[in-house]
């Protein structure tokens, strides 16, 4: 016990006056306790917000009791099994000796060969080294120095500069990083493993940010400029990082098959207006952020999500007994009666005319179930009162009306899941320069590799040497 505390009369013993400047004194502080804690409840709020995440942050709450065995069910799908190789791929061929007898100790006799082959990996192979002996002159008129020029040769390649690494090997380790994931530290190893090529992390991610400044920079803002002329674009954005500092990492994606990224300090309206505009002539499929039911998108045509609606009828059910499930419990099957019904038009077993006909009913009952009316339950009164809202302005019903529209934003969660398996296994972006790079890079990989049938190294490789050729014309 401190010395202050032996001192400290016991409350018997204070005057009135005491007795009040104490109690006053402990108000002040619970005042101050209670301000602290409000505080850190704010700021617990922001970090959850802004995409702090736990180490698991897509478990689920609550298990199902059967859930179903994973896998494709016994009849169900194509079989598929491994193609036998091209000509072109094959190699030497090895004959087989013919089996001596049964395992029974029978004679046997010939029927015929079947043709079985084994594709592997070469032995590590020898990296492709190319020398070029650049003519250097001086010239005699003005005493400044000329170099030869060769299309494989940058015009800053000399000095310290003069060993580089060829396009090829770039173009695979950028794909290794921002299209399937690799750690950037890891990369070097993986081409020194199978290519004996030996590169450094700095090199690349110096190489990666240049090429979207410079190189990639134009078919990006092109690719930017072709998301608006869509008439769908699906749009989802998820936590990120740049040098230790919260973030927000945007995707669109359209049916057509371009991607965009997008990396910046916050995710309001503002930024999704850099990519849909609000005078955009398509339909944006969202889910229920409040950044897409800003004034400023007022005019833009949208699609809330079904999954996440339903999520949020299933959270409105959890404590409801008797009546009072009446609601979440019909409105839910409406929707879940119009995406039946969208996806049997799209399998072809609903003509035009009947899922016209169909689709009006339900939007109908919906648009009925969401009027405005008093609810006993205040969850039931606020779920009324959001998806009433949107039904008002079309944004629950749309893929009913105009079947061209999913009902989900299924396309840009799954077109999200690279960045969020890179979040996993990296630091996020270090700075707005790679960050900048990343979703450069990635948005033209997964463009890119939606638009060929063959190699995406190659394709890359094939947009840096016409890149090359085009700032070789631009310069003097």
């Amino acid at each position: 016990m401190s010395d202050t505390e032996k001192e400290r009369p016991e409350p018997e013993q204070l005057t009135h006056e005491q007795l009040v400047r104490l109690v006053g004194k402990l108000q002040q502080l619970v005042d101050a306790q209670r301000s602290e804690i409000e505080k850190l409840r704010q700021e617990n709020e922001r970090l959850r917000r802004e995409g702090h995440r736990q180490a698991a942050p897509f478990q689920r709450r609550r298990r199902k009791l059967n859930p179903k065995r994973p896998g494709r069910k016994p009849g169900e799908g194509p079989f598929r099994h491994r193609e036998a190789p091209a000509e072109e791929q094959a190699g030497e061929s090895a004959a087989v000796s013919r089996p001596g007898g049964c395992p029974c100790g029978g004679e046997v006799e010939f029927l015929h060969y079947e043709e079985v082959s084994n594709t592997d990996l070469p032995p590590r192979p020898r990296p492709e080294v190319r020398r070029y002996r650049v003519p250097v002159c001086r010239c005699m008129l003005c005493g400044k120095t000329v170099r030869g020029r060769h299309h494989d040769v940058a015009l800053d390649q000399f000095g310290a500069t003069a060993h580089r690494v060829g396009d090829r090997a770039k173009a695979a380790a950028h794909v290794l990083h921002y299209n399937i994931g690799v750690p950037q530290q890891q990369v070097p190893r993986i081409l020194g493993e199978l290519c004996g090529l030996d590169v450094t992390q700095g090199g690349l991610s110096q190489d990666a940010m240049r090429r979207a400044e410079q190189d990639l920079a134009t078919e990006y803002a092109e690719l930017r400029k072709v998301i608006r002329e869509r008439e769908v674009t699906h749009t989802d954005d998820t936590g990120w990082r740049v040098g230790g500092e919260p973030a927000q990492l945007m995707a669109f994606v359209t049916g057509e098959g371009e991607s965009i990224y997008q990396i910046r300090p916050r995710h309001r309206n503002k930024e999704v207006r850099e990519v849909i505009p609000g005078d955009y002539p398509g339909t944006m499929v969202t889910d229920r952020g409040r950044a897409y039911d800003a004034r400023e998108l007022d005019k833009v045509k949208q699609q809330k999500c079904v999954s996440h609606i339903q999520r949020s009828i299933d959270g409105t059910l959890e404590d409801k007994v008797g009546r009072a499930r009446t609601f979440g419990e019909h409105l839910k099957g409406m929707f879940k009666d119009g995406q039946e019904l969208w996806r049997a038009y799209h399998a072809g077993k609903v003509s035009d005319r009947k899922f016209k006909k169909e689709a009006d009913v339900i939007r109908e009952e919906i648009s009925h179930l969401l009027r405005p009316r008093p609810m006993r339950a205040p969850d039931n009164e606020r779920l009324l009162s959001e998806l009433g809202w949107h039904d008002d302005r079309g944004n629950l019903t749309r893929f009913l009306s105009n079947p061209a529209v999913p009902p989900t934003n299924n396309l840009a969660e799954r077109e999200i899941r690279p960045a969020v398996k890179a979040r996993k296994v990296s630091q996020c972006s270090k700075t707005w320069r790679g960050a900048r790079a990343r979703e450069c890079h990635l948005s033209i990989t997964r463009t890119t590799q939606r638009k060929i049938s063959g190699s995406l190294v190659e394709a890359m490789y094939l947009k840096y040497r016409a890149a090359r050729t085009v700032a070789r014309a631009a310069s003097p």
